[in-house]
């Protein structure tokens, strides 16, 4: 082979294993569960005026009840991942169907990019306060280990508590239903 084809073919693959370099690797992961879920972009406020109302509402009957939507939920998450540095997901979707809670989002480290599928629980304490537990959750094609579950049960309970942690004051959560594309909060006032 003449030295000429030969640093071409040698310049050629140089180029391809830099270019492949500076890619991601996509790892897969599971599938999105449904259809796309559009952003809100007056969550805050909607949630705040959805609480007003419900807690107005409860002055008479004592009773509370707050309904919130994939949309408004999905924008909610959306909203507190931004803030942080390096958020574990990228472009959530909240999924609100038959009892369970299923995220779904991107993550990406390094070269690395999967797709992740997150289930949550909505769990309730004597006390009137909601904890979300992660049941099970794949990033790309592993399992999640059990610390990095706690830790993403505890940014989802942050996540959506602490919105409506100072509304929420004098409230006592007593059941939340999920289905149909909506999670449904029900209280009474203390």
């Amino acid at each position: 082979m003449p030295t000429n084809t030969k640093l071409a073919l040698l310049c050629a693959a140089a180029s391809l294993l830099s270019s492949s370099l500076a890619c991601q690797i996509n790892l897969g992961g599971p599938e999105r569960p449904g259809e796309a879920i559009a952003l809100s972009t007056d969550t805050v406020q909607e949630v705040e005026q959805a609480w007003q109302s419900a807690i107005t509402s409860a002055a008479a009957t004592g009773q509370l009840t707050l309904l919130l939507t994939e949309s408004q939920a999905t924008s909610l998450l959306n909203q507190r991942l931004e803030a942080q540095a390096e958020p574990i997901l990228l472009d959530p979707q909240v999924y609100l169907r038959d009892g369970v809670i299923q995220v779904y989002g991107v993550s990406e480290r390094g070269v690395f990019r999967a797709s992740v599928l997150i289930q949550v629980a909505p769990r309730l304490e004597p006390d009137g306060s909601v904890y979300f537990d992660v049941t099970s959750a794949d990033f790309g094609p592993l399992p999640v280990p059990d610390a990095v579950r706690q830790s993403i049960s505890a940014m989802f309970t942050e996540a959506y508590t602490s919105p409506l942690g100072s509304l929420a004051t004098g409230v006592r959560i007593t059941s939340i239903a999920i289905a149909d594309g909506q999670i449904a909060i029900v209280g009474e006032l203390r």
